[in-house]
């Protein structure tokens, strides 16, 4: 069954959304427009204070969703593999400082071995930050991207992946992002959802929506309601299961960035009532 949304209280904004603003200017301009869920990208605290993010964050009443994003874990070389790993381990020192209760993975992958190589190093990578992230109260979500990411961004491409490196490291500190814009088109999803569920690794679901045509691989994503998603079928199918956690609204667009961010807002929230 569909409910519509009725109000704003499970609305959370990803920086990324509003990449114009700064980390300052989306927590002020969030909270004035009654969003206060946000999950931040980490270029959005590059060389800043977060003792004083932090402050702000509190100040303002935002609830922190998560931290985006750690992972790419692939590669042919070692030292890089040890640096992706450095890096890891300081986003999860962020996300402790940000009250961050979780870290998104995007996986990463390399073009110059398998598939299947770059997900054993995925699954060793998580495995190697789990216990610090564990004794830092962070939890980490492994998200899939479509499989046209397959060859550069994630090794991990349909969320029956997910769920199979969820179980095999079987931790409740490791779960599943579902994002619709990179699993809407899977057969599979509504069954990998309640499998997801079923083993409590079900920790985060973002919305946006696949513009017909598209124009831009990366930065082309559509507002709910500009493109092909079913999102109310799909959100249905995760409220279904018992999940209360955040929409999550990511939006990557070359067009929406370069509108005025203020009335870019008022659209994402008439959207969020009207086609989320």
């Amino acid at each position: 069954m569909i409910t519509a949304i009725k109000d704003f209280s499970k609305l959370c904004l990803h920086t990324m959304t509003t990449r114009p603003w700064t980390i300052e200017e989306c927590i002020r301009n969030y909270s004035e427009a009654g969003i206060h869920g946000i999950t931040i990208w980490r270029n959005a605290i590059e060389n800043v204070n977060l003792k004083r993010v932090k402050t702000l964050l509190d100040d303002s009443g935002m609830d922190v969703v998560s931290l985006c994003r750690g992972g790419f874990f692939p590669s042919v070389n070692a030292m890089k593999r040890q640096a992706a790993i450095d890096d890891n381990l300081f986003a999860i020192e962020q996300a402790e400082a940000l009250g961050a209760p979780l870290i998104v993975l995007v996986c990463g992958a390399d073009k110059e071995q398998s598939l299947e190589k770059s997900r054993d190093q995925i699954h060793e990578g998580i495995l190697r930050i789990l216990p610090t992230a564990q004794q830092a109260g962070v939890k980490l979500a492994i998200e899939p991207l479509h499989p046209m990411y397959a060859g550069d961004r994630s090794a991990i491409n349909t969320i029956k992946q997910a769920n199979d490196m969820a179980e095999q490291i079987n931790s409740p500190w490791t779960g599943v992002a579902v994002d619709v814009y990179h699993l809407w088109w899977d057969p599979e999803l509504r069954e990998e959802i309640d499998r997801c569920a079923l083993n409590r690794h079900l920790f985060a679901f973002h919305i946006c929506d696949w513009k017909v045509p598209t124009i831009d691989f990366l930065n082309d994503r559509g507002l709910m309601g500009e493109g092909c998603i079913n999102i109310p079928v799909i959100r249905s199918w995760i409220e279904s299961t018992g999940f209360t956690g955040y929409n999550e609204v990511e939006i990557f667009s070359n067009i929406h960035w370069g509108e005025d961010q203020f009335a870019y807002i008022g659209k994402i929230k008439q959207a969020y009532l009207t086609k989320t």
